[in-house]
């Protein structure tokens, strides 16, 4: 410490032993210093002159004693205005940089690869619904739906996966399919189902690249996705989320006739237009469908929905191979009111699996023993969340397959086998 400035340190104690101890908060530099704590008691401060005088001798010591830490540290350079950098300075900050970059690249290469790899598979389709019941009004013209699409190939055939409310209406000759090289073709045959939102187009054409399909039900919350689609016309845009949530039934559609329902929730951004493009994962696998958003303006508030790629092409393959879906049937009446209270009372430590409130006579459940009050904890291996989930694994399942069930009866469990039956013969019956 230089010594005039050790002298004047060294004569602080005698000067404060002069001051006038006063309240602090009565003192002039109090309404200037004054901080969100409230000090108590008195304390001894100087008159004004001294107190700037000691600030600024305190400011003296303080700069001495962190000169050396001040040196080595970045916050002269922080607070430097931009304006002062020399132009060696600049070009120094432009090479940290570039290496800081450089790490950020190298996770964005791997959405840059996927990409590349997945708008060649993904189409742009305008849907003409068939002659209106009464004629247009003069100057207005035809309404077309438009969406997206994506194509896959199936023993060795090439088909694009869609959404049903895309094309619904329309017949082959109103359905145009436009690729990503600009070519537009026609489909071939077309296969829709109602109860899941699914259609299917089948595509004949040279050149046509396909989407590699990947498994949904390896797919886990947090998992980062693209949606692929043409959002408001805009053909292949894309963007870039997570999976936010899984497993989301009951959701009002606006078709009242979707009702086979599990879908993946992404904040990717979807939009209409975006209906029956992909949900694509990192590995540039297809693992969804997207098909509808939640939104109070009709646009993208964060939160949309794709049917699970297993769920969808187990309906697709059913369609390309027998023209319709065979769904399984169990033969149960699920209870809606299942909760924590009903769950607490039969012993349950929370509300898990979906409680039968009736069983259907001559059914697969009746044949198996299931009764009125069971709880099903799994079906044929899987945990089963609630009746909804339930429903979806059941009419996921293939007609005639024996699967195992894990009930809980009398706060106990037993397991029942069970062989799922043709739900069509039954619904005919009713």
């Amino acid at each position: 410490m230089p010594g005039w400035l050790s002298k004047v340190v060294d004569q602080i104690p005698n000067r404060v032993e002069k001051m006038e101890r006063v309240p602090l908060s009565q003192h002039p530099i109090w309404e200037v210093g004054r901080c969100a704590c409230q000090p108590f008691g008195k304390f001894p401060v100087w008159g004004r002159r001294e107190g700037k005088i000691c600030i600024f001798l305190t400011g003296l010591v303080w700069l001495y004693l962190g000169s050396p830490l001040w040196s080595q540290s970045s916050w002269v350079d922080v607070w430097a205005p931009a304006e002062s950098l020399t132009a060696q300075q600049q070009e120094e900050l432009y090479k940290q940089l570039q290496k800081q970059a450089e790490y950020w690249e190298r996770q964005a290469a791997v959405v840059k690869t996927v990409v590349k790899l997945v708008r060649p598979t993904v189409v742009h389709i305008e849907a003409e619904p068939g002659i209106p019941t009464s004629p247009p009004r003069p100057g207005a013209q035809r309404v077309e739906e438009a969406g997206s699409g994506v194509i896959v190939q199936i023993q060795g055939k090439f088909y694009v996966l869609t959404n049903r409310h895309v094309i619904k209406g329309s017949g082959i000759g109103g359905i145009k399919i436009s690729l990503a090289d600009g070519r537009r073709i026609f489909p071939t045959r077309m296969w829709d189902d109602p109860e899941s939102d699914v259609a299917v187009l089948a595509v004949d054409a040279p050149g046509l690249v396909a989407a590699r399909l990947g498994k949904s039900k390896e797919v886990e919350i947090g998992d980062f996705v693209l949606a692929v689609g043409s959002p408001f016309g805009l053909s292949h845009s894309v963007t870039f989320g997570i999976i936010s949530a899984k497993g989301r039934r009951d959701l009002e559609l606006g078709h009242a006739e979707v009702v086979f329902q599990d879908f993946l929730q992404t904040d990717a951004a979807i939009n209409p237009g975006n209906s029956g493009g992909p949900l694509i994962n990192l590995r540039g696998e297809v693992i969804g469908i997207n098909t509808a958003i939640a939104s109070n303006s009709g646009g993208n508030e964060g939160i949309g929905f794709a049917i699970p790629i297993d769920m969808f092409m187990f309906v697709a393959s059913q369609l390309i191979q027998k023209g319709k879906v065979e769904r399984a049937f169990l033969g149960v009446h699920l209870d809606s009111r299942f909760g924590p209270a009903m769950a607490a009372e039969v012993g349950l430590p929370r509300p898990i699996g979906a409680r039968v409130s009736g069983v259907t006579a001559q059914s697969p459940a009746a044949a198996a023993g299931v009764q009125i009050g069971d709880i099903i904890l799994q079906f044929d291996g899987q945990l089963v969340e609630d009746a909804g989930h339930l429903i979806n694994l059941v009419a996921t399942t293939p007609v005639g397959k024996k699967v195992p069930l894990v009930l809980f009866r009398d706060r106990k469990t037993l397991t029942l086998e069970v062989m799922l039956a043709n739900r069509a013969q039954f619904l005919s019956a009713q």
